[in-house]
């Protein structure tokens, strides 16, 4: 697949947004099914002592990556299958090594970024997750381990070296898979290509960051006004999966505009207005 490094307008940033809704639209079920299946292996992990964590984070490359031929595979009116999330592995032995790669490298960063920050916070961060993650947690304990020290500079600290490791990963897997690139290239390419469409990248994080809030002002509007405030937390769940799954379809855009849409036009077909 010919590949092109492209630079994009800001603007770009708010259609992938739109487009990954609409392409949802499309197949609303079968992208559900794929986050779901996902998520049930996910959990399985969680049985497996010591490395379960480990091998949950080194898992979301192919997560995106199968995402994206799902995705693709929609545009051009293909079938959306839990079997694309394999099928980077079955590539010729180079690419598959430069993908375990890429998957290896980013679980041990993730990893490394999540042990800096309990040890920032003297294992204050971690206790919050856990006790959030627990479901219906009064609010004293809560506001009691945000005033611990350190919970607010490890917070800054993950935010921020998740969204630095999200740079050089955000194209890598796409670049090993459909462009054929080397785990350290596909690396530099993906960072330069974000640095280059930076704009759009900025737009894309605000449009989420403000559909996902007026989802939920609207939500609170509607309940308070039923009557019915205590549904708002029986939504959010199928709302975040709503959301996550939609966000993942969308990635298929950003790797279209950043890299082109390779020889076959048939392949990345535009969405029809």
């Amino acid at each position: 697949m010919a590949l092109s490094l492209l630079r994009v307008p800001p603007q770009r940033g708010a259609a992938w947004v739109r487009d990954g809704f609409r392409l949802f639209g499309r197949r609303p079920l079968a992208f559900s099914g794929l986050f779901l299946v996902f998520l049930f292996v996910v959990m399985l992990t969680q049985f497996l002592p010591a490395v379960g964590g480990l091998l949950q984070m080194m898992m979301l490359p192919l997560l995106s990556l199968g995402f994206m031929i799902g995705a693709r595979s929609a545009l051009a009116d293909g079938p959306v299958q839990p079997g694309q999330f394999f099928e980077p592995l079955a590539e010729e032995p180079r690419r598959r090594r430069a993908l375990i790669v890429l998957c290896v490298a980013y679980g041990v960063s993730a990893a490394l970024l999540l042990w800096l920050c309990d040890v920032i916070s003297d294992g204050a961060l971690g206790r919050l997750q856990a006790l959030l993650a627990s479901g219906d947690t009064p609010r004293e304990e809560v506001d009691a381990l945000m005033a611990e020290p350190g919970v607010f500079l490890a917070t800054v600290v993950g935010l921020s070296g998740a969204t630095l490791l999200s740079v050089p990963f955000w194209h890598a897997p796409a670049l090993v898979h459909w462009g054929g690139q080397s785990a350290g290239q596909a690396l530099f390419s993906s960072t330069l290509a974000v640095w280059r469409c930076k704009g759009a990248f900025v737009v894309y994080a605000l449009v989420w960051a403000g559909v996902i809030s007026l989802f939920g002002a609207v939500t609170a509007i509607v309940l308070g006004i039923a009557g019915a405030p205590q549904l708002a937390g029986l939504l959010a769940l199928p709302a975040g999966l709503m959301f996550s799954t939609v966000f993942y379809v969308s990635l298929i855009f950003t790797f279209n505009d950043s890299f082109g849409r390779g020889d076959d036009p048939t392949q990345f077909a535009e969405l029809d207005a």
